[in-house]
């Protein structure tokens, strides 16, 4: 079900090493898993942005990331999800480790995959995009993860943060094993094996 795609021109500028599991053994391993999981060699890459750069786009993009989380809540006060969430973060960090970005051949697409490599601190773990639930998607980590599970630019982080655990309203839940978070009613996917994230129930 997960495989390997070909590399889009854009993500051919540094060839990183290709990820020696499938993605479904990654984020099956990634719910339980203890330790960080290896750098690239040579280090996380550095960003071509400079920091105040960075610093200065982050917070002028606050204001806009709140009004969209205000909107989903509005909305979700309309269409109710058949799931609500409950529980609490462990600050483990491993839901930072693998984070799945769309894969697109645009250049809208390539320009969000610019943005978050060079202003909101990920980093891709592999050149070579996998697939999930039928679509493409890189692999990314983050640089502002500290070794304690926290982050430290978490008042500046993205909408995809800050939606995570994903609960939508026309969807199944996706969370990592183990996280601290769970649904009501309790879900879990009847075959695991096919997606690793449809599951909330410990």
């Amino acid at each position: 079900m997960y495989r390997k795609s070909e590399t889009p021109k854009i993500f051919c500028m540094k060839q990183l090493p290709i990820l020696d599991e499938s993605l479904y053994d990654l984020l099956s391993k990634a719910g339980e898993a203890t330790d960080a999981p290896k750098v690239q060699k040579g280090g996380i890459p550095k960003s071509h942005v400079p920091a105040w750069m960075r610093w200065t786009l982050q917070v002028t993009l606050v204001p806009f990331i709140w009004m969209d989380v205000i909107t989903q809540k509005i909305a979700k006060k309309i269409i109710r999800p058949p799931f609500k969430k409950q529980g609490k973060c462990k600050r483990r960090g491993n839901c930072c480790h693998y984070i799945l970005i769309r894969a697109d051949k645009g250049i809208i697409s390539r320009f969000f995959v610019f943005f978050c490599t060079q202003v909101y601190g990920f980093f891709l773990r592999d050149t070579h995009p996998h697939e999930y639930e039928g679509k493409q998607m890189l692999v990314m980590g983050c640089r502002y993860l500290k070794k304690d599970g926290s982050c430290s630019h978490y008042h500046l982080r993205p909408t995809i943060c800050r939606q995570w655990p994903i609960i939508e309203s026309f969807a199944y839940p996706q969370i990592l094993k183990g996280c601290g978070y769970r649904s009501d009613p309790p879900f879990v996917e009847n075959n695991y094996k096919e997606n690793p994230l449809h599951i909330i129930q410990d």
